[in-house]
């Protein structure tokens, strides 16, 4: 499952990162309001992570959970896709180039890696470090969201 995770989620990052944009100007979507919904969905899940809201996905004969919704949208979510267009835009250089694309790569490793240890890491941590995790997870997410959102609102202030 973490394997097949990691692949949806690198699959949707790397269509985004080489055309994200054509698909947003095909929708006529901005990269603000993407932005700003990204960021709103992002603290939904820091607020979930925040109150210890534990509602597992609940897994059916036809949808397999790695796909949905580990895979997409929860590791390649809207705040994911943002910043592999931004990054792939901003990169002018070949060099640079390579360098997001290595860092997307490393990243879906070191995703893999934790997703395929996690029983391990759980056991190592204990319970009381996986609420500690959480909790800290869930504030560095808010605070990436609202920051998400002021980007997203900024941009639109700025093009009108």
């Amino acid at each position: 499952m973490a394997f097949q995770a990691v692949c949806v989620a690198g699959g949707v990052i790397a269509t985004f990162g080489v055309l994200g944009h054509q698909i947003l100007d095909y929708l006529h979507v901005s990269v603000p309001a993407l932005m700003i919904a990204g960021g709103l969905l992002l603290l939904l899940i820091a607020l979930d992570l925040l109150t210890g809201k534990t509602d597992e996905p609940k897994q059916t004969k036809d949808v397999n959970v790695a796909l949905v919704p580990l895979g997409m949208p929860l590791l390649a979510g809207p705040g994911a896709i943002v910043s592999v267009i931004l990054a792939v835009q901003k990169a002018g250089s070949v060099a640079t180039q390579v360098s997001v694309w290595a860092a997307i790569l490393a990243i879906h490793v070191v995703l893999w890696l934790v997703m395929r240890y996690s029983l391990l890491i759980i056991r190592v941590i204990k319970d009381g470090g996986v609420v500690l995790v959480t909790r800290l997870a869930g504030m560095m997410l808010s605070a990436i969201a609202v920051q998400q959102i002021i980007n997203g609102v900024t941009q639109v202030i700025r093009g009108s």
